[in-house]
């Protein structure tokens, strides 16, 4: 399984629900940030942008980048209870 990062601006209407859904859709995904997200997938970037993006605006933005198992992190929002921190490493040591 290869795991990808997703970054997004929505710029004027912010429909955050419908990219939510696309996004948990995929299973095993992360939110660790407010606009971000990672998730494991076997599909490619390019197939995960193409889906995310049939629902938002022509104008938004979106990024998606494959991680590698290597990875730095500081003051997540769910850091507290360590279970971001334990997925994050489950999943992105686990790259191939």
């Amino acid at each position: 399984m290869k795991v990808y990062q997703i970054n997004y601006d929505l710029r004027k209407q912010r429909n955050y629900d419908a990219l939510y859904q696309k996004i948990k859709s995929y299973g095993t995904w992360s939110h660790p940030l407010k606009s971000c997200w990672i998730l494991v997938s076997e599909q490619s970037a390019e197939q995960i942008r193409n889906n995310l993006f049939s629902v938002m605006d022509n104008d938004d933005g979106i990024l998606v980048t494959r991680l590698y198992p290597e990875a730095a992190w500081k003051n997540l929002d769910s850091d507290k209870d360590k279970s971001m921190t334990d997925w994050l490493k489950k999943y992105i040591g686990a790259a191939s």
